[in-house]
This record gives C-alpha cells, sequence and structure tokens, in this order.
C-alpha cells in the first residue's frame, strides 16, 4: 500500500511538472510583428561599364569611355511597438516591391531579417538600422508656445 502510495506521488509530480515546462519552451519562438510604414529608393551603389578599368595603355590611347548609372535601392521602414527597423532586400535581382501599411511577421536570425507579409513567401532582408520608436514624435515643447505665453 506504500509502494502504491509512493508511485502515485511521484505520478502527480511528473505530470503536473511537465505542461509547466513545455509552456516555458514554448515562448512566443522569436517572431514578432510590425507595420511596414514607408518606403524609399536609397542610393546602394553604382553600375560601371567600360574601359577605366584597364590602366595608362588604353588611357595614351584615348580610350578613356565610362558609362555609370547610380544603382537604387528598395528601403523599408518597418516599425513595431519598441523598435523601428530600415531594411534592404538581401537579393537585389529578385526583389519584390511590399505593400505599405501592412502587417507582417518577422524573425532575425544571425545578420539578417526573415519577413512574411500577408499570403507572400518569406523573404530575406538586411537590417540597416534599429531606432527605438518614439511615439511621441520628439516631446520637447516648440519655442511658438513659450512666445505666446509672454
Amino acid at each position: 500500500m506504500n509502494l502504491r502510495r509512493g508511485t502515485f506521488v511521484l505520478l502527480l509530480a511528473l505530470t503536473s511538472a511537465i505542461p509547466l515546462s513545455a509552456h516555458d519552451n514554448k515562448k512566443k519562438n522569436g517572431i514578432e510583428r510590425g507595420i511596414l510604414e514607408k518606403m524609399e529608393a536609397v542610393p546602394c551603389g553604382a553600375k560601371q561599364r567600360g574601359l577605366a578599368g584597364l590602366g595608362a595603355l588604353w588611357g595614351s590611347a584615348g580610350i578613356t569611355h565610362i558609362n555609370s548609372n547610380k544603382k537604387l535601392c528598395p528601403q523599408y521602414l518597418l516599425r513595431t511597438d519598441e523598435m523601428d527597423y530600415e531594411i534592404r532586400p538581401i537579393d537585389l535581382k529578385h526583389a519584390t516591391l511590399l505593400p505599405i501599411g501592412k502587417e507582417g511577421a518577422f524573425k532575425i536570425k544571425k545578420n539578417e531579417m526573415i519577413l512574411t507579409i500577408a499570403d507572400q513567401k518569406a523573404k530575406s532582408y538586411e537590417v540597416v538600422s534599429m531606432n527605438p520608436a518614439n511615439p511621441d514624435g520628439g516631446g520637447s515643447k516648440s519655442s511658438s508656445a513659450s512666445a505666446d505665453d509672454r
């Protein structure tokens, strides 16, 4: 009888501990949510074609034609409750335009952000900058308010 009571207590302790430990390991899985606020086209390099890199030999022959174009990349502002992320697509060749004003789920792994928006496929983005979110917009009073008090 004493053996059954001991096993019952042990079984009861194990069954009560298993759900608690399973719940602790299922913390949010690192997935966060944010809203795409805006998109900008920013310069991210230059594409050069021509004969400029061949050295003084071609320069002395008068062949110095260079075709240079500024390359623009899409850069998005993803805003969460705590942070503002500025992100750019890693694969610029297959970059898709993201819908502004939509909510997306993301996960940060090592040095890249995996972002999923609506029913689109998850894509990799590089984080250009991270800034703490400031919902007040500065919080300091303007000088015109103090001039009205005079």
